[in-house]
């Protein structure tokens, strides 16, 4: 049980460093060479989806078989030689994501299709739409869900992306189970958890969901995507169809009522398009008014970065910084702390006794939550956008500088068939 249990979520600690050290050893020559080998061909070839995921589910498959059988891995636990090929797989996916993500016409034509839908529809779809019972109408809640599947996009292996979805999806489920428990309904099934998950996908609207989805498809290792992870991940592809696919009927409108509001919509974005396209038109315009003097100019261009100051200096919306306290809420590690000060947030409605008790439990929970999202909004407003580009920067250095160094140690050893201890261990 255990160890299906492994295989189904795919929990397994991977090892990443456990693989490259392995990688590392002069015995390991063999199995560095095919590898190289590999992605070389591989890259050559021009994309072919159903072909490359073939060969690349192929290869890990017979390099996986050739791990157990080696002396580097005797004696190894399953759970080692489960790193092994996930290390594997990271390795040679991040190698070849260039050449596989998004690569064909077809693809990136779905997902601006995909992405254009969900802004449409995000602006005037609601729960009631897809029959989501009040109970599960928690939009506070909704966006922390939101912030996992945004993840999605910083990574590169087809695990880590897997692993954002399963983040993703088990966030949505213990929302819809904490509010059954709240209200004291019975507990949410499919038929609750799919509805909500569209509506969240809808309000997410990741750029390239679906070439995220397929690339998980075709390169995440069979045998692993099973279980749990199956579950949620078919759950997730069901929601990416429906999107695609939805009408009146599907949202339980008027055919009318959907077209009206489709191109409300529309001309709501196309509007908003065409209003930011025109702001270097206008600067032009004014910067070409007046040449006669340089005083002139000069009192234009303050006036120009008066303007630019105050739009910098402008407060951010009570939206924003929400999502900033619940972004930093995520990476809070013990949320208990944080709420201590709130004693009746995780109460039940049997532990009052006021008539209207239950609407004002209600109301104070969602009054806490919102309020800490603000307070950690506020917090970080001066600094979000410095921490962000640090981080994005960080992660791509982390990825890349691990990648990279393999491959030099890797080439290293192909140069030298007895390196010495001393300089293994420098490098290392």
């Amino acid at each position: 049980m255990e160890n299906a249990d492994r295989h189904s979520t795919s929990t397994a600690p991977l090892t990443w460093h456990d693989f490259l050290e392995r990688m590392r050893q002069p015995s390991a020559a063999d199995f560095v060479k095919a590898i190289k080998s590999f992605i070389v061909t591989f890259s050559k070839n021009s994309p072919n989806p159903e072909r490359d995921s073939a060969a690349v589910q192929e290869f890990l498959k017979n390099m996986e078989s050739a791990f157990r059988a080696h002396p580097l891995w005797a004696g190894c636990s399953e759970e080692e030689l489960e790193s092994a090929g996930e290390g594997l797989e990271k390795y040679v996916m991040t190698k070849l994501f260039p050449h596989v993500f998004a690569s064909v016409p077809d693809d990136v034509k779905l997902d601006d299709q995909l992405h254009g839908k969900m802004a449409l529809l995000q602006q005037f779809i609601q729960p009631e739409n897809l029959d989501i019972r009040p109970t599960f109408q928690n939009e506070t809640s909704f966006l922390l869900a939101q912030k996992e599947l945004q993840k999605i996009n910083m990574y590169k292996a087809p695990r880590d992306k897997l692993v954002c979805i399963l983040s993703y999806c088990k966030a949505i489920n213990n929302i819809l189970l904490n509010s059954s428990m709240a209200s004291n309904d019975h507990p949410h099934g499919a038929d609750d958890f799919l509805p909500v998950l569209i509506y969240v996908t809808i309000k997410a609207n990741t750029p390239q969901l679906y070439s995220n989805l397929l690339y998980i498809q075709r390169y995440r290792c069979q045998s692993r995507l099973v279980g749990e992870a199956a579950y949620f991940f078919t759950n997730m592809l069901s929601a990416m169809s429906f999107v695609l696919n939805i009408n009146a009927e599907s949202l339980s409108m008027d055919e009318a009522e959907f077209d009206k509001n489709m191109e409300s919509a529309r001309s709501l974005l196309s509007g908003l398009s065409a209003a930011i396209d025109e702001l270097p038109t206008r600067s032009s315009r004014n910067f070409g008014h007046d040449f006669k003097s340089e005083s002139s100019l000069s009192s234009l261009v303050n006036k120009e970065e008066e303007k630019d100051h105050s739009r910098v200096m402008k407060m951010p919306s009570v939206l924003d910084l929400e999502n900033k306290g619940a972004t930093v809420l995520l990476n809070e590690d013990q949320l208990n702390q944080v709420f201590q000060d709130y004693p009746y947030l995780f109460s039940h409605v049997g532990d009052l006794t006021v008539n209207d008790v239950e609407d004002l439990l209600n109301n104070y929970k969602q009054l806490v939550f919102k309020y800490v999202c603000l307070s950690r909004g506020i917090d970080m407003t001066k600094e979000s956008k410095k921490d962000a580009g640090r981080v994005s920067d960080g992660l791509d250095a982390v990825s890349h500088l691990e990648v990279d160094n393999l491959e030099s140690e890797l080439l290293q050893q192909n140069k030298s068939n007895t390196p010495q201890h001393g300089e293994t261990d420098e490098t290392t």
